[in-house]
């Protein structure tokens, strides 16, 4: 993305959003723009959003991607961070750096917040794209994965560190995240979005099991929803094939722009 550089959005809580921005050109001035929204301790500087921003450079097609708060060049300290913020960071993105009908794509935690967003500003959404969605992360399957003790000292603490395979460095979980993120669980009732949604999952993924993109294509109100199983697929979904089906899913829908 040497394209377009690195700029700031400033946040009424006193810290900034960093985002790139590619705007429009040629045919693509008739295209959605895409948003992309990245997983839990990831950020605008990996291999998806560096794909998609070629992919979409290419066709002339509005692209931005971002960090959120305590993300990447983001403001803010992660553990302080919350579903409830980076929902908002991701509203301040679609609403005061973009026009028109969008397209969200959502990579794990990037999926939920894709959602959240979406239920918020649904005559801004053109359609999404969830990468290994995880609605409900925090209560299906982070927390099942401590045991009694670990419950015990989350509580007691406030946080707990978890190895990645990810990072050389553990993952921090704080009592707050798990807590606040309660008031955003989905999967627990019908998710009224009437858009259409494409979701990518592996059965190979070791963080989000396939059962969860069955959960969410049940619960979806619109009809309009296309999940797409890859038997070897992994978490990242970052693979030469993954993003040909990326981008072809991206083409179909930017394509049935009115």
């Amino acid at each position: 993305m040497t394209s377009s550089p690195v700029a700031q959005l400033a946040r009424p809580l006193g810290y900034h959003i960093a985002y790139r921005r590619q705007v429009a050109s040629g045919i693509g001035t008739h295209l959605p723009g895409v948003i992309f929204l990245s997983g839990f301790k990831s950020d605008m500087s990996g291999s998806k959003a560096t794909a998609l921003a070629e992919f979409c450079q290419a066709r002339g097609q509005a692209f931005l991607c971002f960090d959120y708060f305590g993300h990447g060049q983001s403001g803010g300290d992660f553990l302080e961070g919350s579903i409830g913020r980076w929902r908002d960071d991701a509203l301040a993105v679609l609403d005061q750096l973009t026009q028109g009908p969008q397209i969200l794509i959502g990579s794990s935690m990037g999926g939920w917040l894709m959602l959240l967003t979406a239920l918020l500003r649904p005559a801004r959404i053109h359609g999404l794209v969830g990468i290994a969605a995880a609605p409900d992360f925090t209560e299906d399957l982070m927390l099942p994965e401590f045991s009694a003790a670990e419950q015990a000292m989350l509580r007691r603490d406030g946080r707990i560190a978890r190895p990645s395979e990810y990072s050389d460095d553990p993952y921090i979980i704080t009592w707050q995240l798990i807590e606040e993120a309660r008031q955003h669980l989905l999967l627990r009732q019908p998710i009224d979005l009437r858009c259409p949604v494409r979701l990518l999952q592996g059965m190979a993924d070791p963080d989000v099991p396939y059962q969860t993109a069955l959960r969410l294509t049940e619960r979806l109100v619109t009809p309009d929803v296309e999940l797409h199983l890859i038997k070897d697929g992994d978490h990242r979904l970052s693979r030469p094939q993954d993003l040909a089906l990326l981008f072809a899913e991206l083409d179909k829908l930017s394509g049935s722009a009115r």
